[in-house]
């Protein structure tokens, strides 16, 4: 192991790098938490960005470090992972976040990172430095998060529709715009607390090779725990305006009582998978919640078009941030 001193600045260096990735998580993944709450116009977009950043750093005093733990301890395997291959895998999910928000594509920041530490530990190792059962978990989750929020938004606008059919419309609407505020506020919740760990998780990840953690720890160190949730809360503040059109409005069109069973079929999702430490995709998870609720409607509600090109958006995510990742280490290599 290097001397502490020789490494410090390196340190310094992947912490920020990290909190960035955080950062641009929120700032990515806004959408996630806003976007069917200010398509309904329940909240308009400032009060909207406020409310979920509040609500993405309250996570921090609700949920267990389960998903930090699987990022930071069961992707690879101990002793493979070095400073190289955290900048790699944290330059890999930083420059897919920047590609899908300037298209305005709505896909997974959390296997971005995913795809960035399996691309950077492959260029070094090879395949076999991986951990099967948490990769194989996290993959399996790009289906099943989808379909779970599909499920749940779905059979709740099922549940919604049949308890208010001799209820107004007007009055049902007007309930509904003060119920979203609970469901996206659960969601943020969600947000928060699934995505903030995965940082964490990769930062407990470098301090460990790095020697500044024991690896026999159960925790991280505070500090890391505090930074990452007010990074993504700050990210959030700041807000993907691209995506937001994208989920709010092209996917299919939203009033208050769709905006709450969508929000919440996908938070139930969400404190499902990180109680399980699964790290799951907030994207997929309110998509497919939003899919759902629409295709309650009518399939034609749904712009399937729009919603073939998100999956295709998911199915690159892991591949395309993992080459990015190899390459990035390659240059790490040459340069540090």
């Amino acid at each position: 192991m290097e001397p502490v001193q020789t490494a410090l600045w390196v340190v310094v260096l992947l912490v920020a790098l990290a909190l960035l990735f955080d950062f641009m998580n929120g700032f990515h993944d806004a959408a996630n938490s806003i976007a069917t709450v200010v398509s309904t116009g329940v909240l308009k977009p400032g009060q909207a960005i406020l409310f979920a950043a509040f609500f993405n750093f309250v996570a921090i005093f609700i949920f267990h470090l389960s998903v930090a733990a699987t990022v930071g301890k069961g992707i690879v395997q101990p002793g493979v992972v070095d400073t190289h291959v955290v900048f790699g895998a944290l330059v890999g999910a930083i420059t897919w976040n920047v590609i899908t928000w300037y298209y305005g594509i709505p896909s997974s920041s959390s296997h971005a990172l995913i795809g960035g530490i399996v691309g950077a530990v492959i260029a070094k190792t090879g395949a076999g430095a991986l951990v099967a059962s948490g990769i194989l978990k996290t993959v399996a989750f790009i289906f099943i998060s989808p379909v779970l929020g599909f499920v749940l938004g779905s059979m709740m606008m099922v549940a919604v529709a049949w308890i208010f059919r001799r209820t107004r419309p007007s009055r049902v609407d007007r309930w509904f715009r003060r119920l979203q505020l609970i469901s996206a506020g659960a969601y943020s919740l969600g947000h928060g607390g699934n995505d903030a760990q995965k940082t964490i998780g990769i930062i407990w990840m470098m301090l460990i090779a790095t020697g500044y953690v024991g690896a026999g720890e159960a925790s991280p160190p505070t500090w890391t725990i505090v930074c990452c949730y007010a990074a993504i809360g700050m990210g959030t503040m700041f807000g993907g305006w691209r995506i937001v059109k994208t989920m709010g409005q092209k996917i299919t069109k939203l009033k208050p009582v769709g905006g709450f069973c969508a929000e919440t079929g996908g938070a139930i999702t969400l404190f499902l998978a990180t109680a399980m430490g699964v790290p799951v995709s907030t994207t997929h998870t309110i998509t497919g919640a939003i899919v759902g609720v629409g295709s309650t409607q009518r399939a034609s509600a749904v712009r399937w078009g729009v919603a073939g090109n998100i999956v295709w958006a998911w199915v690159l995510t892991i591949p395309a941030s993992a080459f990015v990742a190899a390459v990035a280490y390659w240059v790490s290599i040459q340069i540090f």
